[in-house]
């Protein structure tokens, strides 16, 4: 029986068959036994703000999953969907895309006034406060389809309804002026960008660190490529 240790667009953790691209933390989410109980599950959804993506292997490291007093590890499909689900690049093992992020993240939001050299838990404080919504649900928003980048998850108009749950809504990626309906073990059918108010998983700073120019790995898509340029966003008035 597969534990429950993927992560979904939606920032659920679930058990799947399916493997991993790339590792995430967000602390010790297990009980002390778990490790030792091939039936065990989850007891909470986060311990902390700051919620990482790693690399499956550093420096010949291999860490038992759930091993007591350590963190738990998550695993997700791709760097895209770690980004929906909130997680950033870990400033350890992944410390070039780290700052790479940061960079691309800071200057995309600098009205939020944290400067040019955010640290990290400056960056945890802001994603906690844009990925939970009321209770702990998935905080999401709308935008125009169209003038969304690359690397961004968005659920469609008829499959976001607040009745729905986020098992029977359809996350898709927006990738490379298409999008690829998510699975756990990659990616389904193309579908055209349409003029559409789309439900956003991503959280909006990293939207805006993604426009920025943050490129994540490209995801498991036959011919995929790194992410295209963003477009620019509608300008303002005056």
């Amino acid at each position: 029986m597969p534990r429950q240790n993927r992560v979904t667009p939606f920032g659920e953790i679930v058990a799947m068959p399916e493997r991993g691209s790339l590792m995430g933390n967000r602390g010790i989410l297990h009980d002390a036994t778990a490790q030792h109980d091939p039936d065990a599950r989850i007891r909470r959804r986060w311990a902390g703000r700051a919620w990482i993506s790693c690399l499956l292997e550093f420096r010949g490291r291999r860490d038992p999953v759930m091993a007591p007093g350590h963190y738990t590890r998550l695993f997700f499909l791709d760097e895209s969907t770690a980004l929906s689900a909130g997680h950033r690049p870990c400033a350890y093992c992944r410390r070039a895309d780290f700052l790479a992020f940061k960079a691309a993240w800071a200057n995309a939001n600098a009205s939020l006034g944290l400067g040019p050299t955010s640290k990290a838990a400056e960056i945890d404080r802001v994603l906690h406060a844009e990925r939970l919504g009321p209770g702990g649900t998935k905080r999401t928003y709308l935008a125009p389809l169209a003038d969304l980048p690359d690397g961004v998850f968005v659920t469609l108009p008829g499959s976001a309804s607040t009745a729905l749950s986020a098992a029977d809504q359809q996350p898709y990626l927006r990738w490379q002026g298409a999008l690829w309906r998510w699975t756990p073990a990659g990616y389904a059918e193309r579908l055209p960008i349409a003029v559409v108010l789309a439900t956003v998983l991503t959280p909006p700073s990293i939207v805006a660190a993604l426009r920025a120019g943050y490129a994540p790995f490209p995801p498991a898509i036959p011919g995929a490529r790194p992410a295209s340029p963003s477009p620019c966003p509608p300008a303002g008035p005056g």
